[in-house]
Formats: C-alpha cells, sequence, structure tokens
C-alpha cells in the first residue's frame, strides 16, 4: 500500500457646490484675452468693390474654450454682485475660486457670505480651512452649516469626530446627514456601525447604494453574500462593479465563474484586472488555462505576480515547472512565498524532491509545514517515513490529519496498520473514507468483509470505486457476484441484473489494468463461448505479468490447436510460480518424449502446488521415473 502524498474621503470639489452659483466647469486660464475675439484683421486695398470673397474661418472654438468662457462669464457676473454686496453672489464666486484651487481669493468671498447666514458658504468655508489645516476652526463651521440643516456639512463634522476617536459625537452627525438621505453619510454611519460590530450597519448600506455609491453597494453586495442571498448580492456586485469598483468585478466574476458563466465571468476579471486588481489578474490567468490560451493565461500571471499576489507566481512557477524550465520555476516560487504565500514553500519541496534533492527538500517542507500548511506536513511526513524515521513522521502524519488533510489520515491508517494496531489503523481509514479518500474507503471494506457485514462493506466498496480505485471496482463485481452464487442464479429475480453489474465493476477495473478483473473478465466470455473476447483480457493480463492469464490463454490457444504458443505462455505463467502450467508443460514433455524435462517441469509443479496438482505431479513424475531407470 502506497502512501498518499501531495472609505470615503472627507468632501471632495465635487461637493463644494450646495445650492448656489455654477455648477462648475474648467479652470479659467490665467488672464481673459484667450477669451476675446480675435481681432479683425484691416480690409485689404483695392477698388472698393464689395463683392469680395471674405477669408474663411478655418478655427472654430472648441468645447473646452467654450465653457471656460462661459465660465468666466460666469465668475464675472458673479464678482459684480458680489462687489454690490449680493451674498449669494459671494457665497458662488467663493465656491468657484475654491473649486479651481484659488484658496486665498476664495477666502474672503466665502467669509463675506458666510457674515450674511449662507449655509453653503459656511460648508464651503470649512472646506477650504480644512485643505489649509486648520481643523478645528474647519469643524466650527461645519456645525453652523450643520445646525443649518446641511447635510454635507454634518457628513464631513461627523468624519471630524471619528478621526478624532470621538464615536458618539460622529454617530451623532452622520445620522443626522443620513437621515437627510446624504448617500455619503449614510455610507460613514454604517461603516461605523459595522466596525463597532452592532446591528443596523445593513439599512444605511442599502440608502447609500440606492443613492448609487459604490462601495456601499459593495459592502451590501458581501453581507447578502454571507447570508447566501446570492441572487441579491449579484444584483449589488454588478451596480458596484458597473462604477469601476474592482472589488466588485472581482467577485462578480467569481459568483459567475461557480456557476458555470465563464464568459461573463471572464469579462468582468479583466475589467477588474485592467483597474490593477492583482487578484483578478489571477483568476483571468486560470479560466485563460482552461481555455487552453497559456501564452495570455502567463501575461496575467505575470502581471498579478508582480503586484504581489503569490497564487499568481505559484501557478508561473508550476507552468515552468511542467516545461522543465526548474531554475525559473524555483525563482517564482520563492516570489510566491516572499508575497506571504506559504504554497511557495510547499511547491519548493516538491520541486526538489523530484530532482532528488532530498535534505533542501525537508527544509522548504519543514518551513511550509511550520506555517500550517496541512499538505507539507503530510510530505514532510511521508519524506521521513521513507528514510525510516516513523518516530518523527508520526507526528507530522497527526498534525496534517488534524488540519484536514485526508491523505495523513490515511497515511496514519497505514502507520498503525504496519505496527499492527488494528483498531487505531481502522479508525483513521475510517475518518480518511468519510472525506472521500477511495483506498481509505478500500480499507475500511476489507475490514468490514473480514467482518461478514458485507452491506457495509458493499458500501465502502462503491464508494472507493466510484473514487477511482480498480482494486474496489474488482472486489465489488467479485462480492456481487458471491451474492449472486450464494443465493442461486434462479432463486433470486435480481441475480441477473447483479451479474450484469458484476460484469460492469470488473470491466472498469479491467479497463484500469487490473490483471485480477481482467483474468474474471476473460473468464466470464469463456464460459459463454466468446473465446475472442476471453483471448483479448487473457492476452491483456499476461502480458501485464498475470501468471493466472497466462495459464488460461495457454489453454485458450492449445484448444485452438496452437500447442507451441500455448507452451510459451504456460512457460511464463510456471516460471512465475504457477503449478498447473508447470504440469502442462511436463505433461507436454512426456507426450513428446522428452522425460528428462518432464521430471524436471514435474518438480515444478510439485514444488508450486496446490494439492491437487501436486498429487498429479507425483504420479507422473514416478511414472516418468519409471520409464528412464526401465
Amino acid at each position: 500500500m502506497e502512501l498518499m502524498g501531495d472609505g470615503a474621503r472627507l468632501l471632495n470639489t465635487r461637493q463644494i457646490h450646495e445650492g448656489h452659483g455654477s455648477a462648475g466647469g474648467p479652470s479659467l486660464p490665467a488672464t481673459a484675452a484667450g477669451m476675446l475675439p480675435a481681432p479683425r484683421e484691416a480690409e485689404p486695398e483695392g477698388d472698393g468693390r464689395t463683392d469680395a470673397v471674405p477669408a474663411l474661418i478655418t478655427e472654430l472654438p472648441d468645447e473646452e474654450t467654450l465653457a471656460m468662457r462661459e465660465e468666466a462669464e460666469i465668475a464675472a457676473r458673479h464678482r459684480r454682485a458680489a462687489d454690490q454686496g449680493d451674498p449669494a453672489a459671494m457665497s458662488a464666486l467663493g465656491t468657484l475660486l475654491l473649486r479651481r484651487g484659488d484658496l486665498d481669493g476664495a477666502e474672503p468671498y466665502l467669509r463675506a457670505a458666510v457674515q450674511h447666514g449662507d449655509r453653503a458658504a459656511a460648508n464651503n468655508l470649512a472646506l477650504l480651512l480644512h485643505q489649509r489645516g486648520y481643523a478645528d476652526e474647519a469643524a466650527g463651521w461645519w456645525r453652523i452649516a450643520a445646525v443649518a440643516g446641511s447635510a454635507a456639512a454634518a457628513h464631513a463634522l461627523g468624519r471630524h469626530y471619528r478621526e478624532r476617536g470621538d464615536e458618539p459625537g460622529a454617530e451623532y452627525w452622520l445620522r443626522q446627514a443620513a437621515d437627510a438621505g446624504h448617500a455619503l453619510g449614510a455610507y460613514a454611519l454604517a461603516d461605523l456601525i459595522e466596525h463597532r460590530q452592532e446591528d443596523g450597519a445593513e439599512q444605511w448600506f442599502r440608502l447609500a447604494a440606492e443613492h448609487g455609491h459604490r462601495e456601499a453597494a459593495y459592502r451590501l453586495a458581501r453581507i447578502c453574500a454571507d447570508r447566501g442571498e446570492n441572487r441579491e448580492a449579484e444584483q449589488w456586485y454588478r451596480q458596484s462593479a458597473a462604477r469601476r469598483h474592482r472589488r466588485a468585478a472581482l467577485r462578480l466574476g467569481t459568483l459567475l465563474e461557480e456557476r458555470g458563466e465563464t464568459a461573463e465571468a471572464q469579462r468582468w476579471y479583466l475589467t477588474a484586472a485592467r483597474d490593477g486588481e492583482a487578484r483578478a489578474a489571477c483568476a483571468l490567468g486560470f479560466l485563460l488555462r482552461d481555455a487552453g490560451d497559456i501564452d495570455q493565461a502567463a501575461t496575467w500571471w505575470r502581471r498579478a505576480a508582480q503586484a504581489g499576489d503569490g497564487q499568481a507566481a505559484n501557478a508561473l512557477g508550476a507552468l515552468h515547472a511542467e516545461e522543465g524550465e526548474t531554475q525559473t520555476a524555483e525563482r517564482w516560487y520563492r516570489t510566491a512565498m516572499e508575497a506571504g504565500d506559504v504554497n511557495g514553500a510547499y511547491n519548493l519541496g516538491l520541486l526538489c524532491a523530484g530532482q532528488g534533492r532530498g535534505s533542501q527538500a525537508e527544509q522548504w517542507y519543514r518551513k511550509a509545514a511550520y506555517a500550517g500548511h496541512r499538505e507539507a506536513a503530510n510530505a514532510l511526513a511521508v519524506l521521513l517515513l521513507q528514510r525510516g524515521d516513523a518516530a518523527g513522521a508520526e507526528p507530522w502524519f497527526s498534525k496534517a490529519a488534524e488540519a484536514g488533510s485526508i491523505d495523513a489520515s490515511f497515511n496514519l491508517g497505514i502507520l498503525h496498520a504496519g505496527r499492527g494496531e488494528r483498531d487505531a489503523a481502522r479508525g483513521w481509514y475510517e475518518r480518511a473514507a468519510a472525506a472521500g479518500h477511495a483506498e481509505a474507503a478500500l480499507q475500511v471494506a476489507i475490514a468490514l468483509e473480514r467482518e461478514g457485514d458485507h452491506h457495509g462493506a458493499e458500501r465502502h466498496l462503491r464508494c472507493a470505486a466510484g473514487g477511482g480505485s480498480p482494486e474496489a471496482a474488482f472486489r465489488l463485481g467479485a462480492l456481487l457476484d458471491a451474492a449472486r452464487d450464494a443465493g442461486g442464479e434462479s432463486a433470486d429475480p435480481g441475480a441477473d441484473a447483479a451479474g450484469e453489474e458484476a460484469e460492469e465493476w470488473y470491466e472498469r477495473a479491467a479497463r484500469q489494468g487490473h490483471r485480477r478483473a481482467q483474468v474474471r473478465l476473460g473468464m466470464r466470455a469463456a464460459k459463454r463461448g466468446d473465446a475472442e473476447d476471453a483471448g483479448h483480457w487473457y492476452r491483456l493480463a499476461a502480458e501485464a505479468g498475470s501468471r493466472n492469464g497466462a495459464f488460461n490463454l495457454g489453454l485458450l490457444l492449445a484448444r485452438e490447436g496452437q500447442e507451441a504458443e500455448a507452451a510459451e505462455w504456460w512457460t511464463l505463467a510456471a516460471d512465475a510460480g504457477h503449478g498447473r502450467a508447470a504440469l502442462r508443460l511436463a505433461l507436454l514433455a512426456a507426450r513428446r518424449g522428452a522425460l528428462a524435462e518432464a521430471q524436471s517441469w514435474c518438480a515444478r509443479a510439485i514444488a508450486c502446488g496446490p494439492a491437487p496438482v501436486a498429487e498429479r505431479a507425483a504420479r507422473l513424475r514416478d511414472a516418468v521415473t519409471h520409464e528412464l531407470t526401465a
């Protein structure tokens, strides 16, 4: 039996305007000269005729120039009104200058507007002061604006308090903003509530998401996904991803891939990867690899690995290892390890072990195992056991098994079975079998069959055979055959069905190279008179080294008159210890008068047995000896 191995920022320039002045536009040029019409050229001298063709206008103002002219006109209009004492114009002009980055020019107009009770001016003056680094004075003006009903100011004030650790104050003002329907305030309140691990965050994430806040939509999607509400989660992931939220695009791609919609998943991975999401680039690489586009897969894995994704670096390492480029593979595995991916150390161990560098393999396995890599712990234990250090291997097998390694559980079963500790071995086999380990299920089935529990044995054999174990498939066929034979072929109406199913399991095992199953199929074919099918299965078994297959193939050939070839197969079988084959060869030799040869084959048949064969061989030997001495 073989061992098994292997947040939202404070107000930005988009939040300055609050109901007064222009909606904003590009900044003005340093001078207004560029906005004035170009001077007209002097009319050419001539004969005074009026039908001269005017020069064509070859350059029209572009959209940006027109917008700049419009903003300049708005600014000039506000400046005239502000200079005449209009508070709304002061606020609007201060806002325009602030948006432009002219803090010195904006401040006096905003302060003047504030003196006239302009709420928007108070909010924007606070923003200006915050940009200058006067956080406390900014908070004072935000308070004034918030008390006057500005939701944006309440949000900014709440963020100010949270940054200073005053969570009750932060919650109060953020709730004011959220209750007024301010999306940023609702999101910031939800974030604060979730940070405190209190109930109630979801409703505020939802409000913000419904107002188009992409991070809120992403967080709401995560909440829905955690509850298993994948349909609603997908809806919010889509909304967030459509606004270029790269993690939402990654999650949406993952969700789509899990349900088999790989084409759309690939599109979202690509969107996220182009926006710099390394995990999406890695996932995109795997989809491309599965589609057969190895070159593009490697391109995205390389981009992800260079951005610090350890899984992508491991994928590149495996790709180069498959191509025999071990030095490049090792470099990428080291990159993965440096990125914090413990699989890098495990893969380095596998690479070294494959090259016969046992001590280095042990070093990397240990590094990964100490970091909690269960398969590395199992691989380390296998390595130690192969060196004869069972005492050193057992703790690592146990650590790996307790961490969930199915192979380690199976290997512990082998370890205990080797010591004759059947109960302990059975416990580990059952644990591995429950997790789907085919060979472990086979061992449990053998134990149950030994105890006479044929129903339990059949159940485990079906699991093991379904998991790909050829030995389990053969044993299941034999169990079904035995049950049919015990009941009599005519006693059970399902006997024929059981026989057909047994043959199906024999064939599954035989196609996987199971020699006894091949012989069994040959015998069944011979029984129904299908010599061609029987010969096919016997020959496969014989060529794979089955002495029973070689003997039966010899019988089949002898019946067809091909005695010379039959003798060749019987010789192979006899040399492998098959007594009946040796007896057949002795009879052939005696028939053609080669008595000394016959005597030699009789001795071989007596030594190999079984008892009835040995008795016949002894009688033949005596007869041959009598002839030789007569």
